[in-house]
């Protein structure tokens, strides 16, 4: 079972500020957050504790290391039983190039960001889902990303509903 931690004023700081700046030192953190580098440290490791952050990593420039493809691919299963939806998302999970795998409403059942080397390998990762019977694909389309016009640099925080400043049970 995970610690509990409240979520006051100075957690809120200190998790806004390392979601878009996760490279900070603790004494940088701790003077952004006015808290003292021991008490700052001793929060974002409850924090860590907690399950608050999932992993900290660095947003790589592809377009100046390496060629690449991006894709969405959506999937749409025969059959969403439980058995179904685990074998297929087991499988999923073990294939690196598919970096994120959402379950969504409407007429397709899952909708997946991938990033290939090229065309062939996201055709022959795609021919490898469909060929599986087991995994019970009915549809798989694929969306190239043309251009990306917009990237991810961290969720809106500042704009979204905090829970009440109490302590959250995980």
């Amino acid at each position: 079972m995970k610690k509990t931690i409240k979520i006051d004023g100075y957690n809120k700081k200190i998790l806004a500020t390392l979601h878009l700046q996760a490279d900070l030192t603790n004494v940088e953190l701790a003077e952004k957050v006015n808290l003292s580098p021991s008490a700052c440290f001793q929060r974002v490791k409850a924090l860590k504790e907690a399950g608050y952050f999932r992993t900290f990593h660095a947003d790589v420039n592809l377009e100046q290391i390496c060629e690449h493809i991006l894709a969405y691919v959506e999937f749409t299963l025969e059959d969403n039983s439980a058995p179904t939806c685990r074998k297929f998302l087991s499988t999923i999970n073990e294939i690196p190039e598919i970096m994120d795998c959402m379950k969504v409403s409407g007429d397709i059942d899952y909708i997946s960001l991938c990033c290939f080397p090229n065309i062939a390998s996201l055709n022959k990762v795609c021919d490898e889902l469909t060929d599986n019977a087991s995994l019970s694909i009915k549809r798989l389309s694929t969306r190239v990303v043309l251009e990306r016009s917009k990237f991810f640099l961290g969720y809106p925080l500042e704009q979204l509903k905090w829970f009440a400043e109490h302590e959250v049970a995980e």
